[in-house]
């Protein structure tokens, strides 16, 4: 496999590259299968590399380099691969919720269990195609996340490394099962408590989005508790503040820049930190407007109604809470990280990161 770097910075690219020398070792294995399962494990591979912007393997190899990795090191190879299983793991995770969500887009394309269906209809299998895509991208989605595993353990990563990184990869993939579970309950719940929406925010998007995959780097370079404790902190808050900019967005970002229609997270009920602190201050300051965001939202919104939930969210001062909470995490974060034993490198490239991860359009 060839790896591109700029300076101690991977490109996406040598990310793409590692996921695809992945798919391509396990070609000759899936065509045995039939042309059936090949073509569904290729479309997997297509839905992982056709978009995304490589978060999570990009923090981990930075908590590498902020631990001293050099990128010169025969080793560093292996340790792109062990961060690109990252890859993997989040495709398993964004198949499943739009099963759960019944979403039927991603990233401005068909969600995989639409795609799955349509493959249905088009090899006019017997049966029901939504039951079959629903039931293909549930098993694809599990596939994936047992290849994050195999991607990981195959890597090529010395043994005390390997040894060094079991418990952080085991905690990575069991707290993103608790986040969706609780998001999950939540929803169905009709919780309206904010700190139940932050322990969704805090297990299904800050643990494997920014602090576990600095950590995971951190583990692989041997590094002392105090900088790991550093990273836990910078990505505990800076993944939820990124969290807290995504339930804006899916609220009110550009569907032609989100990918996803405006407004989604409304009609499913998405128990939110935003919705949340609505309600609440709702409830002390306009009673009225308490009781229609109650009623109306987890229907299906039509245009006017979105426009004065919108409305709404923002009387109540529920938008601007959020964005302070925002940037006051962002700052926060920034702060741990400056005063981190991190290589100097790694504090701006993190620092850069974490602006666009928190005020980001899409």
């Amino acid at each position: 496999m060839t790896v591109s770097y700029l300076g101690a910075a991977v490109e996406p690219a040598a990310i793409d590259a590692a996921i695809s020398d992945f798919f391509a070792e396990r070609r000759a294995e899936t065509a045995s299968l039939g042309e059936d399962f090949a073509a569904t494990v290729a479309a997997l591979e297509s839905y992982i590399l056709r978009g995304g912007k490589r978060v999570r393997p990009v923090f981990a190899w930075l908590g590498w380099i902020g631990a001293g990795g050099d990128p010169d090191d025969p080793v560093a190879a292996a340790v792109l691969r062990a961060c690109a299983g990252f890859e993997l793991l989040h495709a398993s995770g964004l198949i499943h919720d739009d099963i759960i969500d019944a979403s039927q887009t991603r990233r401005g394309r068909p969600a995989a269990h639409v795609v799955f269906a349509e493959r249905h209809r088009m090899r006019r299998f017997s049966g029901d195609p939504g039951a079959f895509g629903e039931g293909a991208a549930i098993l694809v989605g599990d596939l994936a996340l047992v290849w994050a595993d195999v991607m990981v353990r195959a890597s090529g990563l010395p043994e005390d490394a390997q040894t060094r990184l079991g418990p952080v990869w085991s905690a990575v993939r069991y707290e993103v099962m608790y986040g969706q579970l609780l998001d999950l309950i939540s929803q169905a719940s009709e919780t309206e408590d904010v700190y139940a929406a932050l322990l969704v925010d805090q297990y299904k998007t800050a643990s494997y989005t920014v602090e576990r995959p600095l950590q995971f780097g951190a583990v692989i370079a041997g590094a002392d508790a105090e900088l790991v404790e550093a990273y836990r902190s910078f990505g505990a808050d800076i993944g939820i503040a990124f969290q807290l900019r995504d339930d804006l967005l899916g609220v009110f970002g550009d569907p032609a820049v989100t990918g996803k229609p405006s407004g989604d997270d409304l009609r499913e009920g998405k128990r939110t930190v935003l919705l949340a602190t609505a309600l609440q201050r709702a409830d002390e300051r306009d009673p009225q407007a308490a009781a229609f965001l109650r009623a109306t939202v987890g229907t299906d919104l039509k245009d006017d109604d979105l426009a004065r939930v919108r409305a709404v969210l923002t009387d109540v001062g529920a938008v601007d809470h959020i964005e302070r909470e925002i940037a006051s995490r962002a700052d926060r974060a920034i702060a741990v990280l400056e005063a981190s034993s991190a290589t100097g490198f790694a504090k701006q490239q993190l620092a850069t990161m974490a602006i666009k991860a928190t005020q980001r359009a899409h």
